[in-house]
């Protein structure tokens, strides 16, 4: 069965990738699809993203790499997805999520939403946190790939 992970991945954290393998042991294939937020201006550009996720999953088969702008759920049914894939780090993680999964279990013929608990060594893990430890010059190995930190201390400590 092939299911959908979507996120902004900016940039794609060890959080992250702990899902992706997780979600391709349970269902087979995953679409890893990085959110075109127009309205919203990211550290690294899609292409910057996609690129970077394709170096981290180079040893993995059945993971697609993508990217889309608009509704997921649109984006789903474009795919021939009915079961997008969300992690959770916490109860305010799942109170945010609960309220989309019910919009696109809704909306035109729907999709379902399976939410998977992040690991306990990636509980504290976000982009926004490897950012800030980028900035000082900190040790990312905890929060990211050594490729993402590399790409990160080059983007940030310029």
């Amino acid at each position: 069965m092939k299911v959908i992970y979507a996120g902004s991945f900016d940039p794609v954290t060890n959080g992250h990738i702990d899902i992706i393998k997780r979600a391709k042991k349970i269902f087979g294939e995953v679409i890893v699809a990085v959110l075109n937020n127009t309205n919203k201006k990211g550290l690294f550009t899609v292409e910057e993203r996609k690129d970077l996720l394709r170096q981290v999953l180079a040893d993995e088969d059945n993971i697609i790499i993508d990217s889309f702008e608009g509704l997921l759920v649109d984006y789903a049914i474009s795919k021939g997805c009915k079961v997008i894939v969300r992690g959770l780090r916490s109860a305010s993680d799942y109170i945010n999520e609960y309220t989309l999964s019910m919009a696109n279990m809704n909306y035109k013929d729907g999709v379902e939403t399976v939410f998977l608990m992040a690991s306990g060594d990636t509980l504290f893990i976000s982009s926004t946190m490897a950012k800030e430890v980028a900035q000082f010059d900190g040790d990312l190995s905890m929060f990211v790939p050594d490729v993402v930190a590399k790409a990160l201390k080059e983007k940030l400590l310029k």
